[in-house]
């Protein structure tokens, strides 16, 4: 295994969870700032609103993405254990 082929394989491992966490992770960014806003706007400063909100949202967001992430990483994985042999030489 040559040190560019550790690389490459960091490199996809690195991207995919980019790619996976993205979607869920910006989820929650974007219910906590507009929660924020509603909490400033209404000067309600209760520190547990925004949990259920973004809980929800990232539960709705991983339901309607969850094939799709679930597919990637099926293929990322598939893609890794077919190429062992190459891999190891």
């Amino acid at each position: 295994m040559t040190p560019q082929t550790v690389m490459d394989l960091a490199y996809q491992g690195m991207k995919l969870t980019l790619l996976i966490a993205g979607p869920l992770l910006g989820t929650a960014l974007l219910v906590g700032l507009l929660v924020s806003l509603f909490q400033a706007a209404t000067q309600i400063n209760e520190m547990t609103l925004s949990f259920i909100p973004k809980i929800l949202a990232v539960f709705v967001v991983l339901i309607i993405a969850g094939p799709w992430l679930i597919g990637e990483l099926i293929d990322f994985t598939r893609h890794l254990f077919l190429n062992i042999p190459n891999f190891v030489q």
